[in-house]
Parts: C-alpha cells; structure tokens; sequence
C-alpha cells in the first residue's frame, strides 16, 4: 500500500492494512496446518473449529518465527567466535512481561527498575527480547563508545525510532538519520558555534521576572513550585531565541499548593493552550517506544500526538511564514541581514525555504531548549534545598566572583568553577535524558570484556543506553557514586575516574551527534541558578504543599538513591518531578 494512501487512514486501520499481506499469509498457513493435521488422524473440521483452531494457530506461527530468527542469529554469531547478549525474555508470550516491568518502572517505580536487577544477574550488556525482536541494553561505556563515536557509521536512530516519534518530531535533526541528519546538522551547527551576547541579555530578562515572580510568592509565606516556574523561564527564553518572539508563560498566574485554601482556581492564561500540547505531545510519544511500530494499535482512530502538534504548529507556523517573507523582502531590497540579532529561525530560512523542514527543526530545538535545560535547573535547586551546605559555598563563590547583584557573562561563567561542578553533578545523577536508543545498521560484534567472548548485534537491532544507570555504577565512579558530591569534579577522583574513560559521563551524548546546544544550556542554567543564589539565601523543600509530589512510599524501604529521594522522579522524554518541586525561599540581602 502506498505511503499516500496510509497518511490518509487513521493509524489502526493504517497499521493493520500496510501488514495484511504478511498477516493473509500467516493466517492461510494456520489454516493449511490445521487442514493437514485433520487429514492426518482422518478427522472432520468444521468451519467454525477451523477459525477457532487457526485463530490459536497464528500467534504460534509468530512465536515460531521469533524462535527461528533467534536461532538464526544464535548460529550466526557462533559462526563469528561470538555470543549473542544474555536473553532475559520473561515468561509471557512476545516478552509481554518485559514490557509490563518497564511499564510499571514508568508509572510507579524508580527509573531503571527492572533493568537493575536484569544487569545484576547478567551482566551490564543484556537482549530484552520483546515482541519478537531483540533489543539490546547496555550500560558498558566500551561499548555506548563504538556505538556514539568510533563505530558511529554503523549506527543511527533507526527506522522503528523515526516511526515512533515521527507525529513529534518529523525529520527534525533529532529523528532523522543519514543524509537529512547531516543536513539539519548543517544548518544549525553554525549558529550554536557563536558566543551571542544577545543569549545573556535574554536568559538575564527572563530571570528578572522569573525571580519578582518567586519574590511575591514567598512573601506571602506559601510555597512555589520551581519546576512549574523553570519550565516557565526556560519556555519564555526558548522561544525568544527561536522565533524573536516568546509565548510569556511567566506573565500567567503561578499555581498555588494543593494544600492551599485560596486561590487554587486560576485564570487562563494565552501561552497554556502552547505550552499544554507541547506537555502533552510528549507524554503521548513515550509510550509507544515500548510498542514499536504498533502503538498505532493503541491510538486506533487518532494519532494524539498529531492533535497536540497541531495545537503547537498554531503558534508556529505564522513565525515561519513570516521569517520567510521578511528573507523574502529583504532579498528584494538587497538588505544584507545582522547575524548578532538574528534568531535561530531567521538563520534556518537563511539555509532553506522548505517549510515542513524549517518547522521541524524549529520544533526539535524548541524541546531541548526547553525541556533539558528545565529538567536540570529543577534539579539543581532540589539538590541546593536538600543540600545546604552546597548552597552557603556556591553563594560564597557567585559573591566572591560577581557581588550580590553583579551578572553572569561568557568571561566569569567560565570563572565559577564550583557552579560548573554542581551542575555537572546534577547531571551525572539526574541526567536530563536518563534514556537514549540507537540502532543498529548492520551486523556488527563488539569486542568481548572482562575475558569474555565477543557479542554479536544483528542488523537493525535497537540498542538502549541509560545514562541514568551507568553514571551511578560505583565500579565506574567509586564507592561513593550515588552521594551528591559536586567536589568529585575538583579533587582527585576526576583523574582516577572520569579522566581515564569520559564516557562515563555522557549527559549531552558524545560523538558527531553530540548535543549542539550543550554551551547554550550550561550557560542558560548558570544564569538562572546564579541570580536565584543571589536573590534568595535559604531554599527549603516543602513537599507537604502537594502530596502527589511525594515519592512513594515503597521508595524509602527499597536500596540505592531511591531510598533518599525527597521527590518523585520520573521520565517521559525528559527527567521530571511528578508533581513539581514545592520549595520555600528565603530572600538575601542584596545590598
């Protein structure tokens, strides 16, 4: 069926039309086994028992297939001096159990469960054989090196990737591979290369309304969600540095504790509808990667993610039209442009006039300018409220560096060496994208560790890496790896670990897809949690503000980190609190 004629369908019907022919064939061989296996024994075969008996018949068929492709790849990697990875496939039919653990790790557990307990029986390289294909999780830094960096060619998104966040992310440099990713990488590399002065005078503005905004709150003795008030900041900024113009979440009224009897309504405000499908598009994205290709199953008769992209392109396609106009216009009039004042949107029209791209792109920059560099700044001020003493020696150091109201730039950011070192140490435990994929292109073996025998990857394999588990592993980062220590990235123990094998500590990726913006968000966040140090010298969780913002229960009786964790973490494409974080704070004297 063409790709025209599926675009036209909902995604069920779509789904299940693009598979009829090899689902035609899988259901005439049942009903040729279970003819044949009636005339064997000399029995008669209603029509009924027929349907029922190849109904039962085809799901082997598939179980059967699944086997002999694993067999397959079990000869061929014999045949290499290889292994394949330890299997830890459950019990259910197509691995649903599999997915059932990584559900609930997503709904109720602590990032990474299950996977724990898998690595620690089989090693830090395993295959969740899942709806009848491999994927392989691995959490050796040898390993996510070949795949990121020094065998780099023989991977990418991969086509069940793309297929997945297709409704989201459309070709964009994020869910594109080959020739378009080089591409996108083309056109936007340049403009991520320059210090922009204009970045600071952004991120500063924003601030200063960010902090009046906190300012208020805690006059009146009640608590502010600071996830709510980041993601606010990082949105506004955001958008100004790709479109020249931001959707002022912060002007709209902050929520108010769940706890707190006035005032709990609040008005709606022009940026929600912006800022609710741009949420909710990612939370409907995630799921589907547990799904591959059927999640269309799930959404039958609406792509929901295309609604809530639908909801965002409202907001950006008049930018885009009008950022080509304005090239337009000043082509006719020979105007040459200023590359310093330009937004990241009059630079990608610069590159091409193709709408679908330039939206894209837009699109995908939007999401890590936002979501990653909010997901950190919230965990820097939860770990600046759970640590106090990491607060009085950072404020010490912006004092000593900028004075109580002096302001962040390319020079002296680059001075505050222990702010560098918090905001490292926020990444290395609560990584902003604690879970990345790739896929294979073809076979490939990666060498054997430890003694142990080669492993063997078949071709369009999707291979899972989580930062989130391996920058914790205390055999990679010491005894101490799971404390909240930013002093790791001053004293000794950078030689003795990270030195030795940076990759490690991968939370803007490495290799020729390393993230572009990685400066932008180091300087965006230096900017915000520098000014909060200076307006406020005491910061305090109150979790009480909002129950749904506490951690479960089970947490605190379980092992490792979880048990000290004072909020509820969790990960749709990027690392959140459920609920928010409620924090109290005490204004500094800036005179």
């Amino acid at each position: 069926m063409s790709n025209t004629l599926q675009s036209k369908l909902p995604p069920g019907p779509a789904f299940i039309v693009s598979h009829v022919l090899s689902w035609t064939a899988g259901y005439a061989t049942s009903v040729a086994v279970v003819h044949i296996g009636a005339n064997a024994v000399g029995a008669h075969v209603s029509v009924w028992a027929t349907i029922a008996a190849s109904a039962i018949a085809l799901p082997i068929m598939v179980y059967v297939r699944s086997e002999s492709r694993y067999r397959r790849e079990k000869r061929s990697a014999v045949a290499l001096g290889a292994t394949l990875a330890p299997n830890v496939s459950g019990k259910k039919p197509l691995g649903m159990d599999i997915i059932s653990a990584l559900t609930e790790a997503h709904d109720t557990g602590y990032i990474g469960d299950g996977v724990v307990d898998w690595t620690t029986k089989h090693g830090q390289t395993i295959d969740m054989r899942y709806m009848g294909a491999s994927h392989i999780l691995t959490l050796e830094p040898q390993y996510i090196k070949i795949v990121l960096s020094t065998g780099f060619e023989d991977y990418e998104k991969g086509e069940v990737f793309r297929d997945v966040w297709g409704s989201l992310l459309g070709t964009g440099v994020f869910n594109s591979d080959g020739e378009m990713w080089k591409f996108h990488r083309s056109i936007t590399r340049p403009f991520f290369s320059r210090d922009r002065i204009s970045d600071f005078e952004i991120f500063d503005r924003h601030a200063d309304l960010a902090i009046s905004k906190l300012k208020e709150r805690s006059r009146q003795g009640i608590a502010v969600n600071i996830q709510d008030l980041l993601s606010r900041f990082t949105m506004d900024t955001a958008t100004e540095f790709l479109f020249g113009q931001d959707v002022k979440s912060l002007s709209g009224e902050l929520p108010y504790p769940s706890t707190y009897e006035g005032h709990v309504t609040l008005r709606g405000h022009p940026s929600d509808k912006f800022t609710t499908a741009f949420t909710r598009a990612q939370e409907c994205t995630f799921p589907r990667g547990f799904l591959g290709k059927a999640w269309r199953l799930f959404e039958f008769w609406e792509d929901k993610v295309a609604t809530q992209r639908g909801i965002t392109n409202e907001f950006i396609d008049p930018l885009v039209h009008e950022a080509l106009q304005k090239k337009r216009n000043a082509k006719e009039a020979h105007e040459a442009g200023d590359d310093d004042d330009e937004t990241l949107l009059d630079h990608l029209v610069k590159q091409t006039e193709d709408f679908d791209i330039i939206r894209d792109e837009a699109l995908n920059i939007l999401l890590a300018g936002r979501d990653t560099t909010a997901s950190l700044a919230t965990f820097v001020m939860t770990m600046l409220a759970d640590h106090p003493h990491v607060l009085a020696r950072l404020r010490e150091e912006v004092s000593n560096t900028l004075g109580p109201n002096g302001k962040v730039n390319h020079e002296n950011v680059r001075e505050m060496k222990y702010l560098r070192a918090v905001l490292n140490e926020t990444l290395r435990l609560y990584p902003s994208v604690p879970w990345n994929v790739r896929s294979t292109k073809k076979d490939v073996v990666w060498p054997g560790l430890n003694g142990e025998k080669p492993v063997y990857v078949p071709g369009g394999t999707q291979i899972h890496y989580l930062p989130w588990l391996f920058q914790r592993r205390k055999d990679l980062w010491g005894p101490d790896a799971e404390e909240f220590d930013p002093d790791r990235f001053l004293d000794e123990r950078v030689k003795k670990y990270l030195v030795v094998d940076p990759f490690i500590f991968l939370p803007f990726n490495a290799g020729p897809r390393i993230c572009l913006g990685q400066q932008f968000a180091y300087n965006e966040t230096s900017v915000i949690v520098v000014r909060l140090v200076q307006a406020f010298k005491g910061i305090s969780l109150d979790m009480d503000s909002n129950p749904e913002s506490k951690p479960p229960a089970a947490w605190a009786l379980g092992e490792g980190r979880r048990t000290v964790e004072k909020v509820w973490v969790r990960s749709d494409v990027t690392l959140y609190s459920n609920g928010g974080v409620w924090v109290k704070m005490q204004e500094a004297d800036t005179e």
